[in-house]
């Protein structure tokens, strides 16, 4: 997984995530890795228009980005 963010950084690519949020929603995102930090993970969220900071051990996987997606909240 790391390696994939580093990728997304370098290349400036989208790729998606699982994430639990911390109040235990379990979504997929779609990103762009702005910065890889020891522990975060700080990025552009598409779904959310804005950048944001991802806890790495609350991404739970992460893959290259694809234009078919489940819904918002991921059973």
């Amino acid at each position: 997984m790391e390696s994939l963010l580093n990728r997304s950084k370098q290349d400036k690519r989208k790729i998606d995530v699982i994430y639990l949020s911390h109040t235990g929603e379990i979504t997929q995102r779609s990103i762009r890795v702005v910065d890889v930090r020891s522990h975060y993970v700080v990025a552009f969220c598409y779904d959310r228009k804005h950048v944001r900071t991802f806890r790495k051990e609350n991404i739970l996987s992460a893959f290259p980005h694809t234009s078919k997606r489940r819904d918002k909240g991921v059973s």
